[in-house]
């Protein structure tokens, strides 16, 4: 799988999880400053990230800045995106299974090496739900892109 990674600071947490993904075999689009590099905004390496999901050259993105939250909104601003801002496991398995969420952002400030290996573990072992009542709900996310 083809995962868009983009982040606005170049942090120890950055290189785990590039190393991580590495790790679990996929591939990997880095977004970014270079370590040691000064930081860039957070809306720019977000829209370049979410882009390449929706421009079909990446299957799914990872999102980070200080808090998570910024890159969660802009990446929600992209018609197609649901990005999840995730803390714990269980969050980003609910993101995936009821969210069908497409971007997982995440905060450079709380989280953990084991906390993002604990979500990383859920984010890809978690289907999207495809029973009726759950695919309604994302019907009607999705006709939000239109307003």
């Amino acid at each position: 799988m083809k995962i868009a990674v983009s982040t606005d600071e170049h942090t120890h947490l950055v290189d785990f999880l590039l190393k991580e993904l590495s790790l679990r075999g996929h591939e990997i689009a880095y977004v970014g400053p270079e370590k040691g590099e000064d930081a860039q905004d957070w809306p720019v390496v977000t829209l370049a990230a979410v882009r390449k999901v929706v421009d079909g050259l990446a299957d799914e993105a990872i999102v980070l800045c200080w808090t998570g939250t910024g890159s969660s909104i802009a990446a929600n601003k992209v018609p197609g995106i649901r990005a999840a801002l995730c803390q714990d496991a269980e969050t980003a398995k609910g993101a995936r299974i009821w969210n069908h969420a497409n971007v997982l952002a995440l905060s450079l400030r709380a989280i953990s090496e084991q906390i993002l290996k604990e979500i990383l573990d859920q984010w890809f072992a978690t289907p999207y739900s495809v029973d009726e009542w759950n695919k309604k709900q994302i019907d009607r996310i999705n006709t939000m892109d239109n307003i």
